[in-house]
Protein backbone atom coordinates (compact mmCIF):
# COMPACT_ATOMS: atom_id res chain seq x y z
CA UNK A 1 0.00 0.00 0.00
CA UNK A 2 1.08 3.57 -0.73
CA UNK A 3 2.03 5.77 2.18
CA UNK A 4 0.08 9.17 2.36
CA UNK A 5 2.39 11.80 1.14
CA UNK A 6 2.59 15.14 3.03
CA UNK A 7 4.61 18.28 2.17
CA UNK A 8 6.28 20.74 4.80
CA UNK A 9 7.22 24.27 3.30
CA UNK A 10 9.46 24.86 6.22
CA UNK A 11 13.24 26.06 7.43
CA UNK A 12 16.05 24.05 7.83
CA UNK A 13 17.20 23.66 11.35
CA UNK A 14 20.48 22.78 11.94
CA UNK A 15 19.55 20.86 15.91
CA UNK A 16 17.05 18.65 13.58
CA UNK A 17 14.79 19.60 16.94
CA UNK A 18 12.38 21.67 14.17
CA UNK A 19 11.50 22.86 11.44
CA UNK A 20 11.52 20.40 8.34
CA UNK A 21 13.90 17.80 10.00
CA UNK A 22 10.95 17.52 12.87
CA UNK A 23 8.27 17.60 10.44
CA UNK A 24 9.56 14.69 8.30
CA UNK A 25 10.24 12.40 11.50
CA UNK A 26 6.98 13.08 12.93
CA UNK A 27 5.36 12.01 9.18
CA UNK A 28 7.83 9.31 9.29
CA UNK A 29 6.74 8.06 12.54
CA UNK A 30 3.02 8.80 11.44
CA UNK A 31 3.13 6.37 9.06
CA UNK A 32 3.19 9.22 5.87
CA UNK A 33 6.28 9.95 3.21
CA UNK A 34 7.48 13.77 3.51
CA UNK A 35 8.27 16.04 1.06
CA UNK A 36 10.32 19.29 1.50
CA UNK A 37 10.35 22.80 0.17
CA UNK A 38 13.11 24.54 2.46
CA UNK A 39 12.40 28.19 2.54
CA UNK A 40 15.64 29.27 4.56
CA UNK A 41 18.44 27.41 6.42
CA UNK A 42 18.71 28.46 10.04
CA UNK A 43 21.62 27.63 12.27
CA UNK A 44 20.61 27.19 15.41
CA UNK A 45 20.60 25.33 18.93
CA UNK A 46 18.00 25.05 21.23
CA UNK A 47 17.67 28.26 23.14
CA UNK A 48 20.05 29.97 20.06
CA UNK A 49 19.39 31.52 17.11
CA UNK A 50 22.56 32.01 15.47
CA UNK A 51 21.88 33.14 12.01
CA UNK A 52 19.54 32.84 9.15
CA UNK A 53 19.93 32.69 5.28
CA UNK A 54 16.58 33.11 2.94
CA UNK A 55 16.30 30.79 -0.15
CA UNK A 56 15.43 32.59 -2.73
CA UNK A 57 11.88 32.68 -3.75
CA UNK A 58 12.15 31.44 -7.04
CA UNK A 59 14.14 28.76 -6.02
CA UNK A 60 10.81 27.83 -3.64
CA UNK A 61 8.73 28.15 -6.17
CA UNK A 62 10.31 25.71 -8.40
CA UNK A 63 10.50 23.23 -5.41
CA UNK A 64 6.92 23.35 -4.57
CA UNK A 65 6.06 23.35 -8.14
CA UNK A 66 7.90 19.84 -9.40
CA UNK A 67 7.39 18.30 -6.19
CA UNK A 68 3.14 18.98 -6.45
CA UNK A 69 3.67 17.88 -10.32
CA UNK A 70 4.84 14.69 -9.36
CA UNK A 71 3.47 13.48 -6.30
CA UNK A 72 -0.08 12.98 -5.01
CA UNK A 73 0.38 15.19 -1.98
CA UNK A 74 -2.25 15.13 0.60
CA UNK A 75 -1.91 17.41 2.96
CA UNK A 76 0.58 20.27 3.29
CA UNK A 77 2.11 22.16 6.26
CA UNK A 78 3.44 25.53 5.81
CA UNK A 79 6.60 26.23 9.11
CA UNK A 80 8.83 29.35 8.75
CA UNK A 81 8.36 31.60 6.00
CA UNK A 82 10.71 34.38 7.28
CA UNK A 83 9.78 36.80 4.57
CA UNK A 84 6.86 38.65 2.27
CA UNK A 85 8.65 37.73 -0.93
CA UNK A 86 9.10 34.25 0.41
CA UNK A 87 4.91 34.27 1.51
CA UNK A 88 4.01 35.83 -1.93
CA UNK A 89 5.89 32.55 -4.00
CA UNK A 90 4.40 30.21 -1.53
CA UNK A 91 0.82 31.50 -2.04
CA UNK A 92 1.46 32.41 -5.61
CA UNK A 93 1.49 27.99 -6.24
CA UNK A 94 -1.26 27.17 -3.92
CA UNK A 95 -3.89 29.53 -4.66
CA UNK A 96 -3.39 27.79 -8.39
CA UNK A 97 -3.77 24.67 -7.11
CA UNK A 98 -7.16 22.71 -8.89
CA UNK A 99 -7.92 20.15 -6.05
CA UNK A 100 -6.11 21.97 -3.18
CA UNK A 101 -5.40 19.49 -0.10
CA UNK A 102 -5.74 20.17 3.28
CA UNK A 103 -3.24 22.98 4.23
CA UNK A 104 -1.99 23.79 8.09
CA UNK A 105 -0.58 27.11 8.68
CA UNK A 106 1.93 27.10 11.30
CA UNK A 107 2.55 30.67 11.76
CA UNK A 108 6.19 30.98 13.08
CA UNK A 109 7.41 34.48 14.28
CA UNK A 110 9.25 34.04 17.11
CA UNK A 111 11.70 31.48 18.24
CA UNK A 112 11.10 29.91 21.58
CA UNK A 113 14.27 31.43 22.55
CA UNK A 114 12.56 34.68 21.44
CA UNK A 115 14.59 35.31 18.55
CA UNK A 116 12.45 36.81 15.64
CA UNK A 117 11.48 34.50 12.62
CA UNK A 118 9.83 36.61 10.92
CA UNK A 119 10.60 40.08 8.47
CA UNK A 120 8.70 43.22 9.32
CA UNK A 121 5.46 43.89 6.98
CA UNK A 122 4.97 39.72 6.51
CA UNK A 123 1.97 39.58 8.72
CA UNK A 124 0.26 41.43 6.44
CA UNK A 125 1.15 38.99 4.10
CA UNK A 126 0.44 36.24 5.65
CA UNK A 127 -3.38 37.58 6.67
CA UNK A 128 -3.90 38.78 2.85
CA UNK A 129 -2.28 35.78 1.26
CA UNK A 130 -2.05 32.41 3.02
CA UNK A 131 -4.46 32.86 5.63
CA UNK A 132 -7.51 32.69 3.21
CA UNK A 133 -6.11 29.30 2.03
CA UNK A 134 -5.79 27.84 5.79
CA UNK A 135 -7.75 24.61 6.58
CA UNK A 136 -6.14 24.95 9.81
CA UNK A 137 -3.96 27.98 11.77
CA UNK A 138 -1.62 26.80 14.66
CA UNK A 139 -0.75 29.89 16.57
CA UNK A 140 1.08 29.71 19.93
CA UNK A 141 0.29 32.33 22.56
CA UNK A 142 2.47 34.83 21.45
CA UNK A 143 2.13 34.49 18.25
CA UNK A 144 -2.08 34.75 18.62
CA UNK A 145 -1.64 38.39 20.34
CA UNK A 146 0.65 39.43 17.55
CA UNK A 147 -2.15 38.23 14.91
CA UNK A 148 -5.10 39.61 17.20
CA UNK A 149 -3.49 42.54 19.53
CA UNK A 150 -4.70 40.43 22.46
CA UNK A 151 -2.61 39.36 24.85
CA UNK A 152 -4.50 36.38 26.27
CA UNK A 153 -2.77 35.35 30.19
CA UNK A 154 -5.55 32.56 30.58
CA UNK A 155 -7.99 30.01 29.14
CA UNK A 156 -10.83 32.84 28.69
CA UNK A 157 -8.44 35.01 27.28
CA UNK A 158 -6.89 32.58 24.84
CA UNK A 159 -10.65 31.77 23.88
CA UNK A 160 -11.78 35.50 23.12
CA UNK A 161 -8.54 35.98 20.93
CA UNK A 162 -9.11 32.65 18.82
CA UNK A 163 -12.83 33.65 18.04
CA UNK A 164 -11.04 37.04 16.76
CA UNK A 165 -8.89 35.26 14.93
CA UNK A 166 -11.36 32.90 13.35
CA UNK A 167 -13.68 35.65 12.80
CA UNK A 168 -10.88 37.36 10.61
CA UNK A 169 -9.45 34.86 8.85
CA UNK A 170 -12.64 32.22 8.29
CA UNK A 171 -10.54 29.46 9.00
CA UNK A 172 -10.25 26.37 11.80
CA UNK A 173 -7.90 27.72 14.38
CA UNK A 174 -5.79 25.39 17.52
CA UNK A 175 -5.37 27.41 20.03
CA UNK A 176 -1.81 26.21 22.01
CA UNK A 177 -2.19 26.35 25.91
CA UNK A 178 0.66 24.84 27.00
CA UNK A 179 2.36 28.67 27.87
CA UNK A 180 -0.25 29.09 30.21
CA UNK A 181 1.98 26.84 32.23
CA UNK A 182 -1.52 25.87 34.43
CA UNK A 183 -1.86 22.39 36.04
CA UNK A 184 -3.14 21.22 32.59
CA UNK A 185 -2.47 21.94 28.75
CA UNK A 186 -5.12 22.80 27.51
CA UNK A 187 -5.57 23.52 23.61
CA UNK A 188 -8.86 24.78 21.78
CA UNK A 189 -10.04 23.81 18.27
CA UNK A 190 -12.42 26.70 16.74
CA UNK A 191 -13.57 25.96 13.50
CA UNK A 192 -15.53 28.36 11.44
CA UNK A 193 -19.20 27.28 12.33
CA UNK A 194 -18.18 28.02 16.07
CA UNK A 195 -17.53 24.56 16.97
CA UNK A 196 -15.78 24.42 19.76
CA UNK A 197 -13.70 21.28 21.11
CA UNK A 198 -10.88 21.07 24.01
CA UNK A 199 -7.91 18.87 24.28
CA UNK A 200 -6.15 18.57 28.02
CA UNK A 201 -3.42 16.67 29.20
CA UNK A 202 -1.40 17.35 32.33
CA UNK A 203 1.10 20.22 32.43
CA UNK A 204 4.94 18.17 31.57
CA UNK A 205 7.47 20.69 33.66
CA UNK A 206 10.89 21.17 33.20
CA UNK A 207 11.23 19.55 29.45
CA UNK A 208 12.61 21.37 26.64
CA UNK A 209 9.98 22.37 24.49
CA UNK A 210 12.19 23.75 21.17
CA UNK A 211 10.20 22.41 18.07
CA UNK A 212 7.01 21.39 19.56
CA UNK A 213 4.83 23.70 17.56
CA UNK A 214 6.60 22.34 14.63
CA UNK A 215 6.16 18.75 15.58
CA UNK A 216 2.36 19.45 16.93
CA UNK A 217 1.02 21.02 13.26
CA UNK A 218 2.69 18.12 11.59
CA UNK A 219 1.33 15.53 12.97
CA UNK A 220 -2.14 17.39 12.46
CA UNK A 221 -1.35 17.03 8.72
CA UNK A 222 -0.35 13.58 8.69
CA UNK A 223 -3.68 12.87 10.00
CA UNK A 224 -5.56 14.77 7.42
CA UNK A 225 -3.26 13.23 4.70
CA UNK A 226 -4.59 9.71 6.38
CA UNK A 227 -8.63 11.42 6.08
CA UNK A 228 -9.09 11.86 9.63
CA UNK A 229 -11.58 14.53 9.99
CA UNK A 230 -10.37 17.75 11.32
CA UNK A 231 -11.29 17.09 15.04
CA UNK A 232 -9.84 13.91 15.31
CA UNK A 233 -6.83 14.54 13.78
CA UNK A 234 -5.93 17.71 16.65
CA UNK A 235 -6.74 14.64 19.29
CA UNK A 236 -4.21 12.40 17.60
CA UNK A 237 -1.74 14.61 17.53
CA UNK A 238 -2.59 15.86 20.93
CA UNK A 239 -1.29 12.28 21.91
CA UNK A 240 1.71 12.67 19.59
CA UNK A 241 2.87 15.47 21.38
CA UNK A 242 2.48 15.17 24.27
CA UNK A 243 4.25 11.16 24.38
CA UNK A 244 7.01 13.68 22.28
CA UNK A 245 7.15 15.44 25.25
CA UNK A 246 7.23 13.47 27.61
CA UNK A 247 9.67 11.32 25.94
CA UNK A 248 12.41 14.21 25.18
CA UNK A 249 16.06 13.51 24.98
CA UNK A 250 18.06 15.26 27.13
CA UNK A 251 22.12 15.63 26.00
CA UNK A 252 23.17 17.81 29.17
CA UNK A 253 23.58 21.34 28.98
CA UNK A 254 23.77 22.76 25.30
CA UNK A 255 25.61 25.48 25.44
CA UNK A 256 25.30 28.47 23.16
CA UNK A 257 27.22 28.88 20.22
CA UNK A 258 28.92 31.73 21.22
CA UNK A 259 30.04 29.99 24.70
CA UNK A 260 31.72 26.75 23.09
CA UNK A 261 33.72 29.12 20.02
Amino acid sequence: MKKPVVLTIAGSDSSCGAGAQADLKTFSSLGCHGLTAITCVVAEIPGNVRSIQAVKPGIIRDQLEVLLAAYPVAAIKTGMLLSTPIIRAVASVLAKLKNRPPIVIDPVMVASSGDPLLRGGAIAAYEKLLFPLATLITPNLDELGILTGLHPATLPEMRTAGKRLTSATGAAILLKGGHLKGRTATDILLTPDWEERAYSTPFLKGVETHGTGCTYSAAIAAGLAKGLPLPRAVAEAKKFITRAIRDTLRWGKVQALDQVQ
